[in-house]
């Protein structure tokens, strides 16, 4: 996995970090003003985090709001991103996914909508229209 915890801010002072451990769970929002690693289980929003990452037993049921995440476990919910977001192997995001730059690794699953660069909304799903077959002629219906 790729680590995202730098140790030091673009102040050049140390960055503080949050671990919930593998053991750990979590209920309610969770708001940190440096980087989080989840390696249990966040029942929650984590927000205003500067980095995220989602360890491959990590879980978060809820919406994430950080300037990077790195997933490896899973997310059950919408994710913003303001720099980047990168999807691990055997990770699983459910939900809507918004970010500039987004990777994905091969074998990883990402169920939802996904809004990059300007692009700033989603696009509600379309309704699909009564079926309709128009005959060709000579063919038989």
């Amino acid at each position: 996995m790729t680590t995202m915890f730098s140790g030091k801010g673009s102040s050049g002072a140390d960055d503080s970090f949050t671990v919930i451990g593998g053991e750990a769970r979590f209920h309610g929002v969770l708001s940190v003003k440096g980087a989080v690693r989840v390696e249990g289980c966040v029942e929650g929003d984590i927000t205003d985090a500067t980095t995220v990452e989602i360890g491959q037993g990590g879980k978060v049921k809820g919406n994430i709001a950080a300037e990077s995440l790195s997933v490896a476990g899973e997310v059950v919910g919408d994710i913003t991103a303001s720099k980047n977001v990168e999807l691990l192997k055997e990770s699983r995001v459910h939900g809507k996914l918004k970010t500039p730059r987004l990777r994905i690794d091969d074998g990883a699953v990402f169920n939802g909508q996904c809004a990059m660069g300007a692009e700033t909304g989603f696009v509600d799903e379309p309704h699909p229209a009564g079926r309709r077959r128009e005959a060709v002629a000579g063919e038989k219906s």
